[in-house]
């Protein structure tokens, strides 16, 4: 099964918003309403029963169930004769909140996510429609969603033959509302095979990108470009009175800069990308955790280069295009010369020429690093080709 998101730009009518809104609001308050059901019971379960807290303690019957989805479900139905406002929006609308919930805290356990948060009017910012019908809600550029009737959206492009529109997602950011479809097509795509000119790359700080052919792409620096002006907002916004109109204006300018900076950064991301697989048939990329980087002291460059996002976005083209993509052991990628494979010892940043005393290679330290991750990614597919013939033979 082939599942693909297409992202647009809607186009809501004044009516349309306010049923965006109050749908906001009450799933806000369904999600705020189930997070303090689960921590009250949680809390009541902390202590033990001969050593209670003598200021306060949670006191819920020992006898009661833990409010997981199904409970909750259950009791949002029951709800609705005594608050008629959750009859406003859609039945389904609100359980895929609880169900989101409920995923939030097994992602606790699964993913080591960190422990689900209440949200506020700027928190809650989508909500989903599991079930759009059997047919006849997509028309032109206008899709039919419950209680919303006919949205238009811009339709930036065309929907795949073959498949079929699941869910939509509402999405509201500081740039408008967008509508997001989630696609199905029955039909399993195999993985790209190892074949083609290979080539490694080498992130960094001082230079984005490295590639084995000798390429050197500069960091772009897209919150540095606009630094300035976000420091002069943000400083204006602690003056600001909680609550007021000007605040809630100047937080959606600020909103919509952060935007234009993530959007300018995506979009960068996705062209250099394209442009990587369009002179490659395998691409290999060291296996490291950003999220230690970004705690490092250059914390802050790590964050706006987006590092994960990139190899994230890449792996995805890759997949698309039927190029290799591939990861490869991180160790030691910049003390090892590519020509000789001799250990050249440890340099310091300020070091930016690779030149090796054994053999006398020289060239450009990150163009180094990328050549032994593109020896590395051959050697692991060479050795995993092995295997399978290997095993075809003893078979």
């Amino acid at each position: 099964m082939l599942s693909l998101t297409y992202e647009y730009k809607a186009i809501p009518t004044p009516k349309q918003v306010q049923i965006i809104e109050h749908t906001l609001t009450v799933c806000r308050q369904v999600w705020n309403y189930a997070l303090r059901e689960r921590k009250d019971w949680l809390n009541s379960r902390k202590c033990q029963v001969n050593a209670c807290s003598i200021s306060g303690e949670y006191i819920i019957p020992a006898e009661a169930k833990y409010p997981n989805y199904y409970e909750q479900a259950s009791a949002l139905t029951r709800a609705k004769s005594e608050f008629p406002e959750l009859k406003t929006v859609n039945a389904q609308v609100l359980q895929q909140v609880l169900r989101k919930l409920e995923t939030a805290f097994l992602d606790m356990g699964r993913k080591r996510m960190g422990f689900p948060r209440f949200k506020n009017k700027y928190r809650m910012r989508s909500f989903v429609y599991p079930q759009l019908g059997k047919s006849h809600f997509l028309k032109g550029n206008q899709i039919k969603l419950p209680q919303l009737g006919w949205l238009e959206y811009v339709k930036s492009r065309e929907i795949p033959d073959g498949f079929v529109v699941k869910q939509a997602r509402i999405v509201r950011r500081a740039s408008g509302y967008f509508v997001m479809l989630t696609l199905e097509c029955d039909v399993n795509v195999p993985d790209p095979i190892p074949s083609g000119h290979a080539v490694g790359i080498d992130l960094g700080l001082d230079k984005f990108v490295a590639t084995s052919d000798g390429d050197v792409i500069d960091r772009p620096r897209f919150l540095s470009s606009l630094h300035r002006k976000l420091k002069l907002l943000q400083r204006r916004l602690k003056h600001k009175k909680k609550g007021s109109n000007n605040r809630h204006k100047l937080n959606r300018e600020i909103a919509r800069l952060h935007q234009r900076i993530s959007d300018t950064r995506k979009d960068w991301h996705f062209k250099l990308a394209h442009k990587l697989c369009d002179s490659a048939g395998m691409i290999f990329a060291e296996d490291i955790d950003f999220r230690v980087w970004a705690k490092g002291l250059f914390g802050k460059h790590t964050l706006d280069a987006g590092y994960g996002q990139f190899l994230s976005i890449l792996k995805f083209v890759c997949w698309k295009r039927g190029v290799y993509f591939g990861g490869v052991n991180k160790d030691y990628t910049s003390q090892v010369c590519p020509q000789c494979d001799a250990h050249t010892g440890k340099k310091e940043l300020k070091d930016r020429v690779h030149s090796c005393p054994v053999c006398g290679y020289t060239t450009h330290r990150d163009v180094a690093a990328a050549q032994i991750v593109c020896n590395r990614g051959l050697l692991a597919v060479s050795q995993v080709e092995l295997s399978e013939v290997g095993r075809i033979c003893a078979t």
